[in-house]
């Protein structure tokens, strides 16, 4: 577009168009290390969390993600009744660099609801792309500190999908 001010044209930078895509997906924790010793997924716990995002993507390169992931914990102790609940709510918002061949590096901030907080570096690899859909998983490094409890670092796994 072209105004005019004081006489001189001038050009006008067109709007940007930014893309909003949504996602689901669910994560498994693997293992979790600390000073109090290694937690490993599937022994007297089962963790799944069910994270849902949007990203918004300002280039082919850039864009930040916004997730939020309940997290429901089965306990199935020796001995004991099986039961379970939900144990967590985590917000980990992110800056997404978006890589060559589908590979992103997403580094994120975490806020539980257990008090803890920390960041995640996130490893993704969209592995399939659909008309609506790309397929897509990530391995985390979740490092957490807070709440009277020892610094822990862990390893998950996330499969999920983003809705074009």
């Amino acid at each position: 577009m072209l105004e005019s001010i004081n006489g001189q044209t001038i050009e006008k930078p067109a709007t940007a168009n930014h893309e909003v895509k949504g996602y689901f997906s669910f994560i498994i924790p693997w293992v979790t290390f600390s000073k109090d010793g290694t937690t490993a997924e599937f022994q007297k716990f089962t963790t799944i969390g069910f994270p849902i995002g949007l990203n918004v993507y300002y280039s082919k390169k850039f864009g930040v993600s916004y997730e939020i992931t309940p997290l429901v914990q089965w306990y199935h102790p020796t001995g004991g009744t099986a039961f379970s609940r939900t144990n967590n709510l985590l917000f980990d918002p992110g800056i997404i660099f978006r890589g060559k061949n589908g590979f992103n590096f997403v580094p994120r901030l975490a806020f539980e609801t257990q008090g803890r907080y920390g960041f995640t570096p996130v490893f993704n690899k969209v592995y399939l792309k659909t008309k609506d859909v790309d397929y897509w998983f990530s391995v985390s490094i979740p490092t957490r500190f807070g709440n009277n409890v020892p610094v822990s670092v862990g390893g998950n796994l996330q499969i999920g999908f983003t809705l074009n």
